[in-house]
């Protein structure tokens, strides 16, 4: 897992104006909440009093208030008010990270890192959304008791299809129509899918010469997949998968179709049924993957053709690693018993004396 990326933290619809709401991520509780003009704002879900859940606690005003002794923290993340003080001015350390927030496509996203702006890799961005021509279906959350990587890896994978995927007509894998690229922050692959074993699944009409399918898909990051099928020269379907990694086993992942086809409202339902129904198929397997999560090295598994994808991704989570942004999930896991974490945010790049220690991280190669 890895920190100084843009993560899902929960739906529009999920946080309210009246309670914050609390999401697990890279090993660490943060607090969601609105405030009274309803921005949204994530904080670090641990007061630096004695430990209370803030995302338990209840929204007064503009600050998200402890349950335990009702500290108030603002959406910057500093204590405003702490009522045993009284009138009094709360100290300097009286302060929780905030994470830089942006709510796009009805999810609330954070940037779970401590890199200022300008140094900061892009904001995932759906261009089709909002565009004449295109529809979104909805957004659908899928839980998967998954590691990430192993979610991440599946998508990029262009050959389990044939045999995971008989409700896409179990398209044959060929290394010779595969084009592997580079894409910022990511690698794509342009695979033909022409050769189907069956002709007739529900949405054959949209592919009415089979010659004409292809598929791209790519990831930006650790955690943002996208599969783009164009079932015929017209007709498209772009798949969007934020993923949000919540430990080593459980990811939450949100996820939004969009399409440039069946436009009418009412074919909403079908279309995330169909989408549904075959992301099923690949969490059939994923859930039963061992190692759970994905080998530190080569060696521990045989990669082949058709995992040109894979092997790309290793290495840019290796690049990852070497800035120092990978969390040490050994070390957290430790030392979580006694000591309370919180991922650094920016704020920690401009100031010191901080309560909390930043969640370990494996020490980076290189610092750039």
């Amino acid at each position: 897992m890895y920190i100084n990326f843009w993560y899902p933290i929960c739906t529009s619809a999920e946080l309210g104006t009246d309670a914050p709401v609390r999401a697990q991520l890279l090993l660490s509780r943060l607090a969601a909440f609105r405030d009274a003009n309803g921005d949204a704002h994530v904080l670090s879900d641990t007061c630096v009093h004695r430990g209370g859940s803030l995302s338990r606690g209840r929204r007064v005003g503009d600050t998200v208030q402890c349950p335990y002794h009702g500290w108030q923290f603002g959406g910057d993340g500093r204590c405003v008010n702490i009522p045993a003080m009284k009138a009094a001015r709360p100290p300097a350390r009286a302060k929780v990270d905030s994470y830089p927030v942006q709510e796009r496509y009805g999810i609330v996203f954070a940037f779970l890192g401590d890199l200022p702006d300008p140094e900061r890799p892009p904001f995932p961005e759906i261009p089709e959304f909002g565009q004449a021509g295109w529809r979104a279906s909805g957004i659908e959350i899928i839980e998967l008791n998954a590691f990430y990587e192993r979610s991440m890896e599946n998508g990029l994978d262009p050959a389990h299809n044939e045999f995971v995927h008989p409700l896409q007509g179990s398209p044959e894998f060929d290394p010779a129509t595969t084009e592997y690229t580079e894409v910022p922050w990511g690698t794509r692959a342009h695979t033909a899918m022409a050769r189907a074993r069956r002709d007739k699944t529900e949405l054959h009409s949209l592919r009415p010469v089979p010659e004409d399918v292809t598929a791209d898909t790519w990831n930006q990051g650790p955690n943002l997949l996208v599969t783009r099928i164009n079932l015929s020269k017209t007709n498209t379907l772009t798949q969007y998968f934020f993923e949000a990694p919540r430990d080593e086993s459980h990811t939450r992942i949100f996820f939004i179709n969009m399409r440039n086809c069946m436009l009418e409202p009412d074919r909403d339902a079908q279309i995330t049924r169909v989408n549904l129904a075959v992301a099923g198929e690949d969490i059939a397997v994923l859930e039963e993957l061992r190692p759970q999560q994905t080998p530190d090295t080569r060696t521990k598994e045989l990669l082949g053709p058709g995992d040109e994808s894979i092997v790309r991704f290793r290495e840019l989570l290796g690049e990852w690693r070497d800035r120092g942004w990978r969390i040490d999930l050994h070390a957290v896991r430790a030392k979580t018993a006694n000591t309370a974490f919180a991922i650094p945010s920016p704020a920690r790049r401009e100031s010191g004396n901080w309560v909390l220690d930043t969640i370990p991280l494996v020490p980076g190669a290189r610092h750039d």
